[in-house]
């Protein structure tokens, strides 16, 4: 894939901290692994906020770190101060039914900032939010076509083929789907 082909991709510091070194047995810490390292291999590009970057530095493993460093070598990082989206964070957090879902969103909604300014990618583990979000789909436009995967779920999703194939926005992988 040429790097006019890659894809920028918003990546949740969960994914970070879940990824194992070689020696991992925990099939969550191989997945995550083995998919920083597709996204490295496909020359896909990790978008980096200070928010984001912050908690990377917090909960990364040691294989994250390696492989960021890679990233930045390699001029993969993509380095962003996304807009605020004040007014769109208040439409999807009034999609919450209770106190606790809107602190949920609240805490991730960097993720769809960033998202929104570059490819409208996010990798996350999160299916609590995740499905939080798909529900404020339904109402608020503006986060419909953004792109969801979870690096885990390598049966239901294929994470690593989907890289592969150039990240496309598929439909089915939509919050709105």
């Amino acid at each position: 894939m040429s790097v006019r082909d890659s894809k920028r991709l918003v990546i949740d510091a969960d994914v970070a901290q879940a990824s194992g070194d070689e020696d991992a047995t925990e099939q969550r810490a191989i997945n995550c692994r083995d998919f920083l390292k597709g996204v490295r291999a496909q020359k896909h590009g990790v978008v980096m906020t200070r928010k984001i970057s912050d908690e990377w530095k917090r909960h990364r493993s040691g294989f994250a770190f390696e492989w960021r460093v890679s990233m930045n070598a390699r001029r993969r990082i993509v380095d962003i101060e996304p807009l605020e989206y004040a007014e769109l964070q208040d439409k999807v957090t009034n999609t919450a039914s209770d106190e606790d879902e809107i602190e949920v969103m609240e805490k991730d909604f960097h993720l769809l900032q960033a998202a929104l300014a570059t490819d409208q990618t996010v990798i996350s583990l999160d299916e609590t939010v995740r499905g939080l979000f798909k529900r404020a789909s339904q109402s608020v436009g503006e986060i419909r076509d953004i792109i969801w995967v979870n690096p885990d779920r390598t049966a239901e999703e294929q994470p690593i083929a989907w890289l592969q194939n150039g990240a496309p926005p598929e439909p089915h992988r939509q919050l709105s789907a």
